[in-house]
């Protein structure tokens, strides 16, 4: 019987933010942005999606006057990551 996948992660773009951050522990906006090709638009409210999944956590500062915002993946977020790649395999075998 195959597993049910996590409809949070099953999501190209969150899925792809997930990866990134579960390969880098940390990031910020822009270089998701860059990476993923996504509009800010987009990205924005794929965080605000995992961040209330949990998964991540979402930090807005200033640099240099500037707003910043970085972004880390959460225990939570890594556990899920590893399930749903978990039942990926399923599908594969």
């Amino acid at each position: 019987m195959f597993s049910e996948l996590n409809p949070i992660l099953h999501s190209q773009l969150r899925l792809a933010i997930v990866s990134f951050l579960v390969s880098n522990g940390i990031s910020d906006f822009n270089e998701l942005k860059k990476i993923t090709g996504a509009t800010a638009g987009n990205i924005s409210v794929q965080l605000k999606k995992l961040e209330q999944a949990g998964y991540i956590t979402i930090k807005k500062s200033f640099k240099d006057n500037y707003p910043h915002t970085s972004l880390e993946i959460t225990k939570a977020g890594i556990d899920a990551f590893e399930e749903y790649v978990n039942a990926i395999k399923q599908y594969l075998k």
